[in-house]
C-alpha cells in the first residue's frame, strides 16, 4: 500500500492527486517548488515503474513543467529525482533564476527554507490548479 514519506510529508503541502502521483508544494518559498510523488509502493527509481506508469510519470511532469514555466518563467527548470535522503520515488520541479538565492548552485544545504504566508501558498496552488488542468490533468 502507497504511504507517502515521512520527510516529504513534513516538508510539503499536499496540492491534490493526478492519475498516477500526488502533487506536493515544497514549504521552501525561496523558490517556486513542485515534487510529483508516483502512488505505487516499494518503488525507489524510475525503472521499477511499470512502462504505463513511465509514460504517464513523463506526461505529468511536462504539464507540470509547462505550468511552472507559464506561471513563473524561470532561466531554468530543474527536474530531477536524487532521492539520496529520501528513497521513495518523487521527483524534484524547482524553478530557478539567475538572482535566487543559491544561484548557481544546487538548492539543498545552501539556504535557510523560507516560509510562504497563507495567501502565497493558496494563490500558487489555485494559478497551478488552472494551469496543470490547461494541459488535460485530472487534479483531485
Amino acid at each position: 500500500m502507497f504511504k507517502l514519506h515521512s520527510t516529504l510529508e513534513a516538508d510539503t503541502v499536499r496540492i491534490g492527486e493526478l492519475q498516477l502521483s500526488v502533487l506536493l508544494l515544497s514549504k521552501d518559498a525561496n523558490y517556486p517548488w513542485l515534487i510529483l510523488v508516483p502512488k505505487r509502493a516499494g518503488i525507489e527509481e524510475i525503472y521499477q515503474l511499470s512502462a504505463n506508469d513511465r509514460q504517464e510519470l513523463m506526461h505529468e511532469s511536462y504539464c507540470l513543467s509547462k505550468a511552472l514555466v507559464s506561471l513563473f518563467n524561470p532561466h531554468k527548470l530543474n527536474i530531477a529525482t536524487i532521492g539520496n535522503m529520501v528513497p521513495q520515488l518523487h521527483m524534484h520541479h524547482i524553478c530557478r533564476f539567475h538572482n535566487d538565492i543559491c544561484w548557481p548552485k544546487p538548492v539543498w544545504g545552501q539556504a535557510q527554507p523560507r516560509a510562504y504566508t497563507k495567501k502565497q501558498c493558496a494563490t500558487l496552488i489555485s494559478n497551478l490548479r488552472y494551469q496543470v488542468a490547461l494541459c488535460g490533468l485530472v487534479l483531485i
